[in-house]
């Protein structure tokens, strides 16, 4: 099989990025080894303008208004509103099956297979049995052609003096609850060393996303949050807990040849902002617009994640230190800059 882009990985961004492609004219075959609905654990919410950016794509899955983010504390809240419009809470496999229905319609093409080897010539790379004039790696946190290709690196020590002995990996976990929302805005529950997310995904399902150490038990590390724990006593919850992880993630270059790194398999830092795709469809339009200019797609993605990559890296470093206790106070009491670092994030 032959085409001009071949896309490791079926979730959001690589159906994202099948179809830009599709958009600019070119020939698409997405390879994935997971068939149906592919689901995994994220907080569910598409800021401003990471919904704009899926309109754009042609593609309006349901879900419910999120007008803005609540940072929450026992009784102490900071709320702000997004100046750029609603955003949404969609669950991952509505949004997954809208994509995947848009890039059918399309003409994109699937491989139910799983990438174990890349090879490239000066003209094309061909990877599953696929062979393309170009490669975009969208699979994920654990991405397999960035360690193929030579581009993974290990995750960078901390230098924060005060974590030099703890281990620093953060993980993530998710799970739903049948249960009528009871805020319009994201909220995120402050605990000891644990974020809880909150966001209505639907008119009677709210998913709670945890971020927070290894080893973290979803149910005890939700009892703690008492507020959280009271709008859900009696909820059925729905599915299993899914887990995510270690977080950060980093890559030595985004490009290799007629490869280019997408999404989370370019980098990660943290869930914690809770941007990741509106970050991945900033990168997968920049990575079809520069198929021909390796350097440039470095300078769009360096634009397109560089407020990503220094607020949320100052925020968890804040969250993992002995002032984590301050930043509901500081966000209460500073709502200008507290509502700048949202809008900005949510843009």
């Amino acid at each position: 099989m032959t085409t001009d882009v071949l896309v490791v990985g079926g979730g959001p961004v690589g159906l994202a990025a099948a179809v830009e492609a599709r958009l600019a004219g070119l020939s698409v075959v997405v390879v994935e080894p997971r068939e149906g609905e592919i689901d995994k654990a994220c907080g569910e919410g598409l800021m401003p303008g990471a919904l704009d950016a899926v309109h754009r794509l042609g593609v309006d899955p349901a879900g419910h208004p999120l007008l803005g983010v609540s940072y929450r504390s026992g009784r102490r809240h900071a709320d702000h509103l997004f100046s750029a419009g609603p955003g949404r809470g969609v669950r991952r496999t509505t949004l997954h099956a809208a994509l995947r229905e848009r890039a059918a319609a399309l003409g994109v093409e699937h491989v139910t297979e799983r990438v174990t080897a890349v090879e490239e010539t000066a003209d094309t790379v061909a990877a599953a049995g696929v062979e393309a004039r170009w490669l975009l790696a969208c699979d994920g946190l654990h991405s397999s052609v960035r360690r193929i290709v030579g581009l993974d690196v290990p995750t960078p020590p901390s230098a924060l003096p005060w974590r030099r002995d703890a281990d620093r990996r953060r993980f993530g976990l998710r799970r739903h609850f049948r249960v009528r929302p009871w805020n319009d805005l994201i909220e995120v529950h402050w605990g000891d060393g644990v974020e809880a997310y909150v966001t209505p995904v639907a008119d009677d399902v709210v998913g709670v996303a945890l971020l927070g150490p290894p080893r973290n038990d979803f149910a005890a590390s939700l009892a703690g949050f008492h507020e959280i724990s009271e709008h859900l006593r009696g909820a059925e919850p729905l599915g299993a807990v899914r887990g995510a992880g270690p977080l950060r993630q980093a890559s030595r270059r985004r490009t290799a040849g007629r490869v280019r790194l997408v999404g989370d398999a370019s980098g990660y830092v943290d869930a914690l902002t809770g941007e990741g795709l509106r970050v991945g469809l900033a990168q997968a339009r920049a990575a079809v617009a520069c198929l021909e200019d390796p350097a440039g797609y470095e300078r769009a993605w360096s634009a397109a994640t560089r407020d990503y990559r220094l607020l949320t890296s100052g925020l968890v470093a804040w969250a993992q230190s002995p002032a984590r206790r301050g930043i509901v106070p500081v966000a209460g009491a500073a709502p200008g800059l507290y509502g700048w670092v949202v809008d900005r994030l949510a843009r």
